[in-house]
């Protein structure tokens, strides 16, 4: 066994941005230690630096209109994280990603990116017209469908009511540690609808919907942002060979 001194130093520290919902934070913490104990074996486990927002607040701010003010929020925290040593940062929420940009532009570290990984995913698995599923802010708002245009990804979304049921089940019932099974029905259906109209993928576009789909037993193939997001920060923190920014 190595003595303490000969241990790798060369990990990076990855720092993460949580509780929005604290339910998806813990998904996000144990999937990046997962990642790292499968690929270098044995105890080890990754080196993380986690500050936990009150999601009140934040929901507030969605709810008020006032990005400017969550931006300001998570720049703060984000400025904290890398004082502190993080090599790199992520948003754990996929509708904060719509502040991505004025997070990013007060730090020097690397902010991994939730869109850009998912869609570098989907491109790798040959999806051309996903189905998002997600909160009403990512789906409703232009930052995630025109970001993935970048990536040459046109989305689709559910219609009205199934946008209102989507948003529904995260908010109401996910970020409350609630899983049910007709809620589960009705995102399948959604799903089922979508692929009837020419949808070939799915994303699990809402960091907390992996709680209630599993991508493997989809109607379609499906993209969980969560565990996309985690695995690329811990490609960063153990290779840092790609320039996350460039995407």
């Amino acid at each position: 066994m190595p003595a303490p001194t000969e241990w790798r130093r060369d990990m990076k520290t990855i720092g993460l941005i949580g509780g929005m919902s604290f339910e998806s934070s813990a998904v996000y913490y144990r999937q990046v230690n997962e990642a790292v104990r499968a690929r270098l074996g044995g105890l080890t486990s990754a080196e993380v630096l986690m500050h936990s927002v009150n999601f009140a607040e934040i929901v507030a701010l969605q709810k008020a209109g006032r990005w400017d003010l969550a931006a300001k929020r998570l720049g703060d925290v984000a400025t904290g994280l890398e004082k502190a040593g993080a090599d790199c940062v992520l948003i754990c929420t996929n509708t904060m990603h719509l502040v991505a940009d004025e997070v990013q532009a007060r730090i020097d570290v690397p902010l991994i990116n939730i869109i850009d990984e998912t869609a570098h995913a989907l491109k790798a698995g040959g999806a051309k017209r996903p189905l998002l599923l997600a909160t009403r802010y990512t789906m409703e708002q232009p930052f995630y469908a025109e970001r993935m245009k970048r990536h040459g990804i046109e989305i689709m979304v559910p219609d009205a009511e199934g946008r209102t049921v989507t948003h529904d089940v995260i908010f109401e019932e996910l970020c409350a540690g609630r899983v049910l099974d007709a809620s589960r029905g009705k995102l399948n259906a959604i799903i089922e609808q979508a692929k009837a109209e020419g949808a070939d993928s799915v994303i699990l576009g809402c960091t907390e919907i992996c709680l209630i789909l599993d991508p493997a037993e989809l109607q379609l193939p499906g993209y969980d942002s969560t565990t996309i997001h985690a695995e690329a920060a811990v490609t960063f923190a153990l290779e840092g060979k790609r320039d996350i920014r460039a995407a």
